[in-house]
C-alpha cells in the first residue's frame, strides 16, 4: 500500500476526481468515520461534491473503517465489497449508496 498517501491527500483530491455526470439524481451525505483519523463527510448535491471535516447531523449513510482500509478502497487496492464482507468496513443507513461511490469518483 502506498505509504505516501494520507487521508488528508484523499480528501483534498475528492473534488478533482468527482464525476458530476454520475451524480445526476443523487442528493446525499456520505459520513466517513475513521477509527484512526479525523471523521469527515461528503455532500453530493446538484452534481457537486463538497467534503467537510467533522460529523454531519443527519447523514444518508455512515461508513466506518480505519484509514488504511479507506485509502485502499479509494485507490482500488482493496475491494470495498470484500472489505465490507470481512468486517473491515461497516455501513449504517442507506447501504445501497455505498455501491454508487465507485461510480462517483475516478480512481
Amino acid at each position: 500500500m502506498s505509504k505516501d498517501i494520507t487521508v488528508e491527500n484523499v480528501i483534498e483530491k475528492l473534488q478533482s476526481r468527482f464525476q458530476p455526470e454520475a451524480a445526476k439524481d443523487i442528493n446525499e451525505v456520505y459520513q466517513f468515520c475513521l477509527e484512526d483519523a479525523d471523521d469527515f463527510y461528503v455532500t453530493i448535491a446538484d452534481q457537486t461534491c463538497t467534503p467537510t471535516v467533522g460529523e454531519h447531523d443527519d447523514p444518508s449513510i455512515i461508513l466506518t473503517m480505519d484509514s488504511e482500509t479507506f485509502i485502499g478502497v479509494v485507490t482500488g487496492e482493496i475491494d470495498g465489497m470484500g472489505a465490507f464482507l470481512r468486517g473491515d468496513l461497516k455501513a449504517q443507513g442507506n447501504i445501497m449508496l455505498a455501491t454508487k461511490l465507485s461510480k462517483l469518483f475516478r480512481r
